[in-house]
C-alpha cells in the first residue's frame, strides 16, 4: 500500500468542509476552556491562535477531540497535568533515490536487519523510497534526518540489489524524519506494550482522545472516536456513514481520466497522469487555470521543473486549497521537497512569485518566505548531509595518474593560470565549442562546488569534487559533466597532425 500522504490529508479535510466543518489551519490549541457541570469541570471548548497573525480566539464546543499525533499528551496534560504519558514517539527515516534502484511494481520489506530494524524498499512517485522504523525520538515540529541514519539505510539497501549495482551515497536526492504516535493503551493493565493500533480514550472532564493507529485504518479510528464522542456527550447522531463515503475528488474519477485532461486541454501525457491522481475530477479545475505555453505541445501547462511533472498552475490552485507559506506547496501540495532538494530549491522562486501575486505579499514577505523554505529543505529535508557530502570529503583520494588528468581538465579552463576558474572562464571555454549557457545557470553550476562561497571554483575544490564523485559521495554533478563534455569537445576539434604522411594531399 502506498499514497500521497499529504494529499489524502487534505483531502480528507476538503471532504469534511465539503460536509459543513469549520476547518483552520495554522492554529495552534493554547488551553482547554472548561465550565461547571453536575459538580465537576467539563471541557467545553479551546482557545486558539492564529499563528500567521498571531489573533486569538475560542472555540466553542459540546464535545473536544484530542487528534494530534505526536502531541497527544500535551494537550491530556492541558486538561490533567498529572496524567501520565501514553504517546512514545518514534522516529522514521526516510531516504529518497533514482527511480532505476527498484522495479516500478514490486516492493522489499526486510524484518530482520542487521540490528533489528524494519527496512522499506519501494517504487513511490516514479523515485524509490527506503526507510526504516522506530527508533525512539522526542517529539518535535522540526526532526531532522542523520547521516548516520542515511548511512544505515544505503547499507542495509546493498544487501537487496545485484552486486554490479553501486548504491552511492550521492543517489540520495532527499531524507526526512517522520514521528510515529506509538501508544500504550492507559486502560490495559499491561502498560508496557506498545501498540500500532489505536486507543480511545475519555478524560474525568469529557476530553475525547484518539492516539495511535495507521493510516490503513483511519476511518475504523474515526467511527471508534465519534461513537465515544456521542456516548460520553449525549449527542444526537445517525448511523456512521463513513463506509462508502468518497473523498473530495474521488466523484467521477477513473482509470482514463487522464486522457480527456490530455485531449480536452493539450497536457502532456505525465503531467496529465500526475494531475489525475492527485486531484481526481478536481484536475480539470487545475488544468482550467493552467497557462499556454505557447508551444506546439503541450499547449498548456508550464512546469515548475524540468524532469517533475508539477506544473505553476498547482500553486495557484494550492493558495485556493488553503496553502499559506511555500513549505507548504514545496512538500505538503506537491511532493517535491521530498523527491529532490535540488529540484525544489530550483523552483522556489517561482513559487514565492506566484504565491506573492495570489496572496498580495511584500517584496519583504517574499524574501521571508524564500530563506524559510530554503532553510526547511537544508535542516529537515536532508540538503545539508547532501551538500556536506563535499564538504566532509576534504581529504581528496585520488591516484597521481587521476589527479594529473583532472588538472590538466582544470588548466583547460583556467587558461591564466590563477589557480581558480570563474564564471568568465567556463563562458569562453562554452563559446569555443560553440555552446552558450545563461549566466544565472552557470552561476549556480559553481556555486554548488564553490565550498568557501567567493564566487570562484579553486583547483582543490575541483579535485575535493572528483574524489567526491569517485567515492561514490557525490552525483550529478553538473560542473563534473559539463568540463568533461568540454574537454572531449576540444580534443575532437583538435587539428589531426599529417607530418608522418608526407605531408598529406
Amino acid at each position: 500500500g502506498q499514497h500521497n500522504d499529504a494529499r489524502m490529508n487534505l483531502a480528507i479535510a476538503l471532504t469534511a468542509a465539503r460536509y459543513g466543518a469549520a476547518t483552520a489551519n495554522y492554529t495552534e490549541v493554547r488551553r482547554l476552556l472548561k465550565t461547571e457541570a453536575g459538580g465537576r469541570q467539563r471541557v467545553c471548548g479551546v482557545r486558539c491562535r492564529d499563528v500567521l497573525t498571531g489573533k486569538e480566539f475560542d472555540v466553542k464546543a459540546k464535545c473536544v477531540i484530542n487528534a494530534t499525533g505526536p502531541f497527544t499528551d500535551s494537550v491530556r496534560k492541558m486538561d490533567d497535568q498529572e496524567v501520565p504519558n501514553i504517546c512514545q514517539p518514534s522516529a522514521g527515516v526516510h531516504i529518497v533515490m533514482p527511480g532505476y534502484y527498484s522495479p516500478d511494481n514490486m516492493g522489499l520489506l526486510d524484518p530482520a536487519t542487521s540490528d533489528g530494524r524494519v527496512i522499506f524498499f519501494l517504487p513511490w512517485e516514479k523515485m524509490t523510497i527506503a526507510g526504516t522504523t522506530d527508533s525512539p525520538t522526542d517529539v518535535t515540529s522540526h526532526p531532522i534526518p542523520t547521516e548516520e541514519d542515511i548511512n544505515f539505510i544505503l547499507s542495509e539497501v546493498r544487501h537487496y540489489l545485484g552486486a554490479d549495482v553501486e548504491v552511492r551515497r550521492g543517489d540520495v536526492l532527499a531524507a526526512w524524519s517522520g514521528i510515529r504516535p506509538l501508544v500504550t493503551d492507559p486502560n490495559s493493565k499491561d502498560t508496557q506494550s506498545i501498540s500500532r493500533n489505536h486507543v480511545v480514550a475519555v478524560s474525568d472532564s469529557g476530553l475525547i482522545t484518539i492516539a495511535g493507529g495507521k493510516w490503513t485504518t483511519y476511518r475504523a479510528m474515526a467511527r471508534d472516536t465519534i461513537d465515544a464522542a456521542i456516548q460520553e456527550h449525549n449527542l444526537k447522531a445517525g448511523s456512521s456513514k463513513t463506509m462508502g463515503l468518497q473523498l473530495e475528488g474521488a466523484q467521477d474519477w477513473s482509470p482514463t481520466l487522464y486522457i480527456r485532461l490530455v485531449q480536452d486541454y493539450g497536457l502532456e501525457s505525465e503531467v496529465a497522469q500526475h494531475l489525475a491522481s492527485t486531484y481526481g475530477d478536481k484536475a480539470f479545475e487545475v488544468a482550467k487555470i493552467a497557462q499556454v505555453t505557447g508551444k506546439r505541445w503541450p499547449i498548456v501547462g508550464k512546469r515548475l521543473v524540468s524532469e517533475f511533472p508539477y506544473i505553476e498552475a498547482e500553486v495557484v490552485y494550492a493558495v485556493k486549497e488553503y496553502a499559506r507559506t511555500a513549505v507548504d506547496v514545496i512538500s505538503r501540495r506537491t511532493r517535491l521537497a521530498f523527491l529532490n532538494v535540488q529540484a525544489a530549491d530550483e523552483a522556489l522562486p517561482r513559487i514565492v512569485d506566484i504565491m506573492g501575486k495570489e496572496l498580495n505579499w511584500s517584496e519583504q514577505k517574499k524574501k521571508e518566505e524564500l530563506e524559510t523554505a530554503k532553510t526547511f529543505l537544508y535542516y529537515e529535508m536532508g540538503y545539508k548531509v547532501k551538500t556536506d557530502q563535499l564538504t566532509d570529503s576534504s581529504e581528496i583520494s585520488l591516484v597521481a595518474s587521476d589527479i594529473e588528468r583532472y588538472k590538466k581538465r582544470f588548466r583547460m579552463f583556467d587558461k591564466d593560470k590563477k589557480g581558480f576558474i570563474t564564471i568568465l572562464d567556463v563562458q569562453r571555454v562554452l563559446e569555443s565549442i560553440g555552446l552558450q549557457m545563461a549566466e544565472n545557470t552557470l552561476h549556480e553550476i559553481l556555486n554548488e562546488v564553490d565550498l568557501n562561497k567567493n564566487g570562484q571554483v579553486e583547483l582543490n575544490e575541483f579535485l575535493q569534487l572528483m574524489s567526491a564523485i569517485q567515492k561514490g559521495h557525490v552525483s550529478g554533478s553538473r560542473l563534473a559533466v559539463l568540463m568533461k563534455s568540454a574537454e572531449e569537445n576540444l580534443r575532437r576539434r583538435a587539428a589531426i597532425p599529417v607530418d608522418r604522411s608526407g605531408g598529406g594531399l
